[in-house]
């Protein structure tokens, strides 16, 4: 019998709860202009998430969203402001900010989007210009 880990989540306030099954399937830096001004930080640190792995577990009348592009569809508590997650439905994935997930030790694999990079960062994972080619993008990586 195999166990599956599950990680639980909330906003600020905890009034929107959910929880995440299984392993992200990427977790990453995003140092995209769109991520720096929604999360007012120099840079994101996520967990991207099969959407099936994702469930609401309290407030689903609480979640507010807003959607800039077709590409993310950005999601917050509207009782405290809190951050939650963004959709990204071209890749059947949710974007979970680690910050969110307190009891998921984080270990970023890549930077994405590092040219809009403000806060270099030099731990010698891989920079990708944009995005890897898996998930869409170029695969062109940039020097630390």
């Amino acid at each position: 019998m195999s166990h599956t880990q599950s990680y639980d989540g909330e906003c600020f306030c905890g009034a929107v709860g959910f929880t995440v099954t299984g392993a992200p399937v990427a977790s990453a830096y995003c140092h995209c202009e769109s991520c720096r001004q929604w999360s007012a930080a120099p840079v994101n640190a996520f967990t991207l998430w099969r959407v099936e792995n994702v469930s609401i577990t309290r407030g689903a009348s609480r979640i507010g969203m807003f959607e800039k592009t077709d590409n993310s569809r950005r999601k917050w508590c509207t009782s405290c402001g809190g951050h939650l997650f963004a959709e990204h439905p071209g890749l059947g994935m949710i974007d979970i900010y680690a910050a969110v997930l307190p009891q998921l030790q984080f270990s970023a694999g890549v930077h994405v989007h590092y040219h809009e990079s403000v806060l270099h960062i030099l731990d010698g994972l891989p920079k990708f210009n944009d995005l890897p080619k898996e998930m869409g993008g170029s695969g062109v990586t940039l020097p630390e």
